[in-house]
């Protein structure tokens, strides 16, 4: 079963109107479009709120905790997708984790190019710090973007000095916006939902002419000493593969407690479709066992 699910997802992908490269307007209406057309659930509740002046949506379902938070970190290629559109996962992440998610709707480029998302990272953990919640009861989880977001923003958390949140889980996290892994060229045939070139037109959105290879736009390449314990899981099925396994292998290297998971024959943020791949449920309870055991030690 899952192969034929597998297969159904990838040729929905391959048909559909979504270009990560295409005009930004336009394709963030279609972006939109494509994750309204799954309903959520009736016991989801999204509150509407900022934290630190950035505007953030925080999700509950029944039962959570909200002594306890994930700062959830939407993708989008830095240009699109917002909070609004992370609520079906960031949900899905809050029912499993047990605890409310606090969405992050960080500002876009063009219109606002590095390090504006970054900016909005630190300045919505500050103030939720400041809220009284402790860095120990915080996780960060992100997609694609939103997971090179989560580890740029864990780096600039050490570099001002402030506490790092308990542990962060990253899908299919873009973190070499250099576009350097070779999974860009080997898996290019395969992966049913992105581009180089499409990445590439995003990374110029979001650095204009500055440099791909700083450490807090492509955390491939910081210092990670210090970062807290860091889930990576990937699709075999994407470009962004050796994102995640070079992250995975430079955080080692850094002595962070780092855990690896790839899934074979899986697209990009395969955890979003979760409702149709056996792969993506099972990666997010693996995702939320991780954060919890976290909290736990903590």
């Amino acid at each position: 079963m899952s192969r034929q699910e597998r297969e159904q997802l990838d040729q929905i992908l391959r048909h559909g109107e979504f270009d990560i490269g295409g005009d930004v307007d336009e394709q963030r209406v279609i972006f939109h479009e494509m994750i309204s057309s799954l309903p959520l659930a009736d016991d989801i509740v999204t509150t509407p709120g900022e934290l630190g002046g950035v505007p953030v949506i925080t999700v509950g379902t029944p039962g959570n905790d909200p002594s306890v938070v994930v700062l959830y970190f939407h993708g989008g290629g830095y240009a699109l997708g917002s909070a609004r559109d992370s609520v079906g996962l960031a949900a899905d992440v809050a029912r499993r984790v047990g605890a409310r998610v606090i969405t992050v709707d960080y500002r876009l480029a063009p219109e606002h190019r590095y390090p504006a998302a970054l900016t909005d990272a630190v300045a919505a953990y500050r103030a939720l710090l400041d809220s009284g919640v402790p860095s120990s009861q915080v996780a960060f989880v992100g997609e694609s973007a939103g997971g090179g977001l989560v580890v740029a923003t864990l780096v600039a958390l050490k570099e001002a000095g402030l506490p790092q949140p308990s542990s962060a889980a990253v899908f299919s996290p873009f973190v070499d916006l250099t576009l350097s892994g070779a999974s860009m060229k080997t898996k290019a045939e395969v992966d049913p939902a992105l581009t180089p070139d499409g990445l590439r037109r995003r990374v110029g959105d979001y650095v204009a002419g500055g440099d791909p290879a700083v450490g807090t736009v492509s955390p491939i390449f910081a210092d990670l000493t210090g970062l807290p314990p860091l889930l990576i899981q990937a699709g075999s099925h994407e470009i962004l593969l050796d994102d995640a396994t070079r992250l995975a292998a430079r955080a080692a290297a850094y002595d962070v407690l780092v855990q690896l998971q790839v899934w074979p024959e899986v697209p990009h943020v395969f955890q979003g479709f979760a409702a149709l791949l056996d792969e993506g449920a099972e990666a997010l309870d693996s995702a939320a066992a991780f954060t919890k055991a976290h909290w736990t030690a903590g």
